[in-house]
Formats: C-alpha cells, structure tokens, sequence
C-alpha cells in the first residue's frame, strides 16, 4: 500500500496527510460507547501505530472524549515517538475537577489556562501541534478565547489553533485576532450544510482549511446498516433525527443507490463517501478502532472521481436534501454558531 500524500492544512505552515484518523470511537463518551460497541485498547492503539506506517500520523481527539480517556490513550500510543505524530485535540466542553462533564462550554481565558495544562499531561507532550475550540462559548466573546489561544501558541504549548463546528461570522472574528490554521466540521454525502449556508465559502476566502469529521455519516455510507436493529439499543445514533422512525429507511434507500455505485467501481460504499470529501479539496478524518478498516479508508486516498462521478453522487443526495437533523435540538443549538 502506498503512502498517504501530504497536503498542506491552510496557510500557517501545518502540512498534514490528506487523511487523518479520527481517534473518538477508541474510548466512551461519559460512560457510554460511541456507536453501542465497546472498543479494545490493544486493538485501537495497533490501529494507530498502522496508520503511521502507512503515512497516517494526523490523530484527531478531544478532552471532552472519556472525558479524557482518550487523550491518555493517545498518549500511550505515541510514547517514545511523539515527534512523529500530529495531535490535534479540543477544548471547551467543560469538564471539572472530578474529571466529569458539566454539560456548559466554557472558552474563557481562565478555563483555556486550565484546559491546556491537563491535555498536555494527559497526552504526555509538551507541545499540542492544532488546538481547537471544540464548541463556540455564547457567553465568552469569541475575540478572547481566540487571543488567549494565540498566547499559547507564542508560548510554544500550540503550533497552531482552530476552532469547531461554527459560523461564517464567528470565523471572521475569530481569523482577525489570530490566524486560524482549520475548521472541523462535520461534512459528508449526507451533511452539507456548512457548505449550503456559505462556511466552506468563508473558509475559501480565508484560506483556512475544512478537517471533515464523520464523513462516513456517522457509519451510514458503509452500507452495513440496512435495519434500525442493526444499531445496538445504546448507540447514540439512535438519539439523532437522522437515523430514526421513516426518515431512517428513507435515508438507507439512499445509501444503497450509492452502494450500487460503489461497487460498479469495485470499491466500497465507504470509500466512495471519504473518495467524495476529498475530491472537494477537504481533509477527512474517518474514525476507526480496526486496521482493516484503517486500511480500506487510507486506500480511498488514491480513488480519483470523475466529474460523471461527482454528478451521479450529487443527484442522488443533492445540495439542501432534506435528510434529516444530525443532532436533536440542544445538539443543533451548539453547532453553526
């Protein structure tokens, strides 16, 4: 298998694979597994060290997964080689000093201070190569989590920063205080959103770059979900407009028009969907806690598409689809701000 190709990530300097590994699913959420299935450290940390040999040192986390679990998996993974990986991590879900989540966002100058100490420990490092704000604070102006971001780059405790899941004018604000090297976001076949109300626009124009998180919608444009039985009674998809009552098979009948694309190209319905990211120009990073998968995603990297391609997929899931809500209402409440 061919190494992955590098790309540069905006215009700050950061040069990243064109794919990155997205590490979530490797720990719970708050004491509950990601997608209903319980993940092997062993197997998660082999994942992560194949994806290296592969060119795949890119890992995205946060400190709200666990919380912090994650980061300190992370940490055991890259001992002894950290010069070798790009950690990007989060901050700004709040959690407090029983290392338990308070449901608040917190993005002050204070909570920022307290937030990058305990990622740097828990990940063993003492440099973070891109910190994110992981959801915008409303009752912090953005214009002082982003200054106190830049402090820490000056500090040399971060490369560079980011922020995640919002607006156009917050990225504006946000750009003119320090320059923002990436926006996350979740964008897929299935999520277009960002790109329908004019963020990917703003980003163009800013020359900040798009980190696509679930751009296998959240596991649907696999294809191995055909049945609401087919997701476990505790995966959290099933809290999601998207994946429930008629709009889950509506949804599903859309998958499986891509799958018969796929597999006219003999590859799979994920690989399509990762395939379609990047031809958009966007940095994907799927998450996996299996090598087979790890490989089948980074393999996706050397698919190019067809201009045919892009309009047969865009036909069948075209811009502004009503596919449903990615999140229930508080969830779309913190997203897009």
């Amino acid at each position: 298998m061919a190494q992955i190709k590098q790309v540069k990530l905006g215009t700050q300097g950061l040069v990243v694979p064109t794919i990155g590994l997205g590490c979530m699913g490797m720990s719970q959420w708050a004491g509950y597994d990601i997608y209903g299935k319980s993940a092997d450290e062993k197997e998660s940390i082999a994942t992560i060290h194949r994806s290296l040999e592969l060119g795949g040192n890119f890992l995205d986390t946060a400190d709200a997964y666990g919380p912090l679990a994650n980061e300190k998996l992370i940490a055991k993974a890259i001992k002894g080689n950290r010069q070798k990986y790009l950690i990007a991590t989060k901050f700004g879900i709040e959690i407090d000093d029983n290392e338990q989540l308070t449901g608040k966002i917190n993005g002050s100058r204070a909570y920022i201070r307290k937030a990058i100490e305990r990622s740097l420990k828990n990940l063993g490092t003492d440099y973070i190569d891109l910190y994110y704000l992981h959801r915008l604070d409303t009752n912090t102006p953005i214009e002082e989590t982003v200054d106190t971001m830049g402090e820490l780059v000056k500090e040399g405790k971060v490369r560079y920063i980011g922020l995640s899941e919002v607006g156009s004018k917050s990225i504006k604000k946000a750009h003119a205080i320090h320059p923002l090297t990436a926006v996350q976001s979740e964008f897929s076949l299935f999520e277009r959103n960002i790109e329908e109300i004019g963020i990917i626009d703003t980003l163009q124009q800013l020359d900040i770059a798009l980190v696509a998180y679930s751009p296998i919608g959240r596991g649907f444009l696999s294809g191995e979900i055909l049945k609401p039985e087919d997701l476990p009674e505790n995966d959290s998809r099933r809290s999601m407009p998207r994946y429930q009552g008629e709009r889950f098979f509506k949804n599903i009948a859309l998958v499986k028009e891509i799958t018969k694309m796929a597999e006219e190209k003999n590859i799979t319905t994920a690989q399509l969907a990762i395939a379609w990211v990047l031809a958009k120009g966007h940095v994907p990073i799927p998450g996996t806690t299996k090598i087979k998968n790890l490989e089948a995603n980074i393999a996706s990297t050397e698919m190019a598409l067809s201009k045919e391609d892009f309009d047969r997929l865009e036909s069948i899931i075209p811009l502004g689809s009503d596919v449903g809500a990615r999140y229930d209402e508080a969830g779309m409440k913190r997203v897009n701000l």
